[in-house]
């Protein structure tokens, strides 16, 4: 499991709100350090074209008003802290990061030194305090994990042992949890990533709370030990950083490459960060888009939407893209969804997971394909086992090797259709698609439901499936379409509504 995997599913498992739980009762006892009451504006980044899918996602499960940037593929809203584990749960962002500042109408001076001048100031005015320490506690929730999982492994083999000694693990595994977000909340200390000790270490805190710079720059021995020690006793330990310049627009003067450069230099003057373009602790991110500038900090490390899939085809889905899909038929309980051409099962997969009072039906022609979901499928099955039982949490979903244009299923049996066609570039072509759209697109309206039944399809090969949806235009009602950016190619999603009109049947299964 991946880094922000174990991110993820730990920020899943923790609510701030509960009174039980540690981390609230540290915030609570120390004002100097509470960042319950802190909100801050977070940025994420959706598939291209389904802004308005994660907009009413966060709205639905944040309770938070997005606003679309500019820049096309990214949103923006408030939240307090105590409902970071949350963020972490949005099934339609693929990264996400805390926005230091943001600025509308940035007016960049016209020579390339003054531009890149003014961006190096711009470092030193910037508000990190509350972001760096939203970026801290992330990052101390991940240590938690990998912590909990350790714990989790040594009480597998010594379970019989534990047991004997008569209920003390328990109360042993809540003061370890209590020392640890002790020591996440109340002592600031910032870790490398790489380090991995079982010395405390916290860092010096000003009793100004208005500049972030003092409060991220020495981290010192043991605590204890801090007011003897003579300056230089012990190494401090500097974070590792990278800047990451994401640019667009035609009226700048400098590079990608020159502002994360030269902001990046001002940066690490400022913090006397380690620069480092691998293997970093904090990354922060420069987004430029036209006159609008917005610099955050990342709290993801790798995209979200690799959170299902562990076998991987030529053309897999990424697992956003595919709930965006979803989310647009908006399911029903108890609907009947199938993906007919659902190679490594990412529509399947993901709409188990977040519908699992639906019924999913991952189909393709491909045996080896095939054979890739039934293991994605797998893969979930063991994430989702219970650790104490050994037992799996069923998931409502089936995999078949079949033929599209010859399905066995029952006429008039499926509510919703959701699948990747062929863009015919890396599988299949685009001569065959002439040929495999219309018969797709009639054996689709034979087993979907009149009047209520509903598809969205993927297509790269725009044009072919126009001349294609034409000649079902008895069978299918175009509803609105969604241009999304698949890999670099401009590609767009339909969603089509089944007409009270009969399909013509082939034969009878049953």
């Amino acid at each position: 499991m991946s880094a922000i995997e174990e991110a993820s599913d730990t920020l899943a498992e923790v609510n701030l709100d509960d009174t039980h739980n540690p981390l609230t009762e540290n915030l609570e006892s120390d004002p100097s350090s509470n960042l319950k009451d802190i909100l801050v504006t977070v940025g994420a980044t959706v598939p291209t074209g389904f802004e308005l899918t994660a907009a009413d996602e966060v709205k639905e499960k944040l309770g938070s008003q997005s606003r679309i940037s500019k820049d096309r593929g990214k949103i923006y809203f408030e939240i307090s802290v105590e409902k970071l584990s949350q963020v972490h749960r949005l099934r339609s962002v693929d990264n996400l990061f805390v926005v230091v500042q943001e600025f509308t109408d940035y007016q960049f001076k016209e020579t390339k030194e003054d531009a890149l001048k003014d961006l190096e100031d711009l470092a030193k005015k910037l508000p990190w305090t509350d972001p760096l320490k939203v970026w801290k506690l992330n990052t101390s929730l991940k240590k938690r994990k990998t912590k909990h999982k350790k714990q989790n492994q040594q009480s597998g083999a010594s379970k019989e042992k534990l047991n004997d000694d008569g209920g003390n693990d328990s109360a042993n595994q809540k003061d370890a949890d209590k020392e640890l977000l002790d020591h996440a909340q109340n002592t600031p200390s910032l870790k490398s990533a790489e380090q991995n000790t079982e010395e405390t270490q916290e860092m010096l805190l000003p009793d100004d709370q208005s500049d972030g710079k003092d409060e991220f720059l020495n981290i010192t021995g043991n605590e204890d030990q801090a007011g003897d020690c003579k300056k230089g006793e012990a190494e401090a330990q500097v974070l590792k950083f990278r800047v990451t310049c994401n640019r667009a627009g035609d009226k700048h003067c400098f590079t990608s490459n020159d502002a994360a450069r030269d902001f990046g230099g001002a940066v690490q003057d400022y913090f006397q960060w380690k620069a480092d373009m691998t293997n970093f602790d904090v990354e922060v991110l420069l987004n430029i888009h036209n006159n609008e500038v917005v610099v955050g900090i990342a709290l993801t490390e790798e995209s979200l939407h690799r959170r299902n899939i562990t076998h991987f085809g030529p053309t897999t889905l990424r697992s956003t893209l595919a709930y965006g899909m979803l989310r647009l038929c908006d399911p029903q309980p108890t609907d009947i969804i199938i993906d007919p051409m659902s190679g490594t099962g990412a529509i399947p997969i993901e709409g188990a997971t977040e519908w699992p009072s639906c019924y999913h039906i991952a189909g393709d022609n491909n045996p080896q394909a095939v054979k890739r979901a039934a293991n994605n499928i797998c893969s979930l099955l063991k994430k989702n086992q219970n650790k104490e039982s050994g037992t799996s949490w069923g998931i409502p979903i089936d995999t078949i090797q079949w033929d599209i244009c010859n399905l066995p299923l029952r006429t008039n049996s499926v509510d919703v259709i959701v699948t990747d066609m062929p863009f015919g570039k890396r599988i299949g072509s685009k001569k065959k698609n002439w040929d495999l759209y219309p018969s797709c697109l009639m054996e689709m309206s034979r087993i979907c439901r009149p009047g209520t039944g509903r598809a969205v399809l993927l297509t790269q090969d725009r044009k072919c499936f126009a001349k294609a949806l034409s000649k079902m235009g008895h069978l299918w009602q175009k509803g609105h379409t969604v241009w999304v950016n698949v890999g670099g190619l401009h590609a767009a999603v339909y969603l089509l509504k089944r007409t009270l009109e009969r399909a013509g049947e082939k034969r009878s299964y049953w």
